[in-house]
């Protein structure tokens, strides 16, 4: 068995163990316990690991560019599709796929084949390229969180200015929001990770090592699968991926990319499943919202979907990107890239469509 496929075997058993556990967890303040370590522990020390090791090339800028390019083709053209699926955009499921489907995890379900089957300089490579795709998890998909939490929550008894003191004043107290704060300042004085003392480097490692594990496991334990959108979200999924290569075969064919190793970068990379960063972001403003008790139907964002899209996402995202590593060399082409775009678009489709026209049928 190859290690690639160990990696994955790996991450879905976290998952597998997290729903062995679920009878462990019976009440709601024991799976936020878990959420809140990940929040204010694990993920702050990840993201100031990353940001701290950051050191982009300028002859490479490129290449985070390109990444950042999709992330935003991705945030505009996929809620085009909401209409087919029957989702309302401004409505707490579309906000919340608005935040998910244009984010990348490419550590998780990525990088472990990429190592296997294209070797260490590729693997170099996609972790540059996801630099442009943490800058619009962490920055840009926050400032969108925030404006769809003061859009949705605006009220005539609460001024607008009052309402966004407050919500700053709660942002500084964050620990992701102090992470990134403290890691821009110590970069702007030319401090990096491997300057930092061995305890404090010892520490943080040690604190991002919980964050894979705890994240699965979470996952595992607090998805809601009775949920009645599951073959939604399995068709959004296939509807993403099969957007996701359509973008990647006309960027090789616009930019010439011949190389074989390059082409099935470029394909495999925007296939990662959805990020749990947008969640933090999801998770920190509904919890603003639970302290106001507001209605679940009236919140921004629905935290049991992103959960759904997160448990769908990991598993199909890897077992896609093993498939077309696994060929060879058979995706390193343009046309086949965008064949199987086309029928993935389709198969998305197709059944969501084909149930609306059976709906109609039944009741005419």
């Amino acid at each position: 068995m190859s290690e690639a496929l160990q990696k994955a075997i790996t991450l879905l058993s976290l998952i597998g163990l997290g729903l062995l556990l679920r009878s462990k967890f019976k009440h709601k303040e024991q799976t936020n316990g878990i959420k809140e370590m990940v929040l204010s522990v694990a993920l702050p020390a990840t993201i100031f690991i990353a940001l701290m090791k950051i050191d982009v090339d300028a002859k490479l800028i490129v290449v985070p560019a390109l990444t950042l390019v999709f992330n935003f083709f991705m945030y505009f053209a996929a809620p085009l599709a909401f209409p087919f699926f029957g989702i309302e955009k401004d409505t707490p499921m579309g906000r919340t796929l608005v935040m998910l489907l244009p984010s990348l995890a490419p550590g998780l379900s990525c990088f472990p084949f990429i190592a296997e089957f294209l070797g260490q300089e590729s693997v170099a490579m996609a972790a540059l390229g996801d630099v442009g795709n943490k800058f619009f998890v962490l920055i840009f998909l926050y400032v969108v969180a925030m404006n769809m939490f003061l859009k949705n929550t605006k009220t005539e008894e609460t001024r607008m200015g009052d309402k966004i003191k407050s919500l700053l004043l709660n942002l500084v107290q964050e620990p992701i929001n102090i992470i990134i704060i403290s890691a821009a300042i110590l970069l702007s004085f030319g401090v990096s990770f491997k300057t930092l003392p061995l305890i404090v480097q010892d520490v943080f490692d040690k604190t991002s090592a919980m964050m894979t594990p705890l994240v699965l496991i979470f996952i595992g334990v607090a998805v809601q699968l009775k949920q009645r959108k599951k073959r939604l979200i399995a068709s959004l999924l296939i509807f993403r991926a099969g957007l996701t290569m359509l973008f990647s075969a006309g960027m090789i064919a616009l930019l010439n990319i011949t190389d074989p190793t390059m082409v099935l970068l470029a394909t495999v990379i925007p296939l990662s499943s959805a990020s749990f960063w947008p969640f933090a972001h999801i998770s920190a403003f509904n919890s603003r919202e639970d302290a106001q008790e507001i209605p679940k139907e009236r919140r921004t964002f629905s935290v049991e979907l992103a959960v759904l899209v997160m448990a769908f996402s990991l598993p199909f995202s890897t077992m896609l990107i093993l498939g077309i590593l696994s060929t060879g060399t058979f995706f390193a082409h343009t046309g086949t890239i965008a064949i199987t775009g086309v029928i993935l678009l389709a198969l998305g489709l197709l059944p969501t469509l084909f149930g609306r026209k059976m709906v109609r049928l039944s009741k005419a």
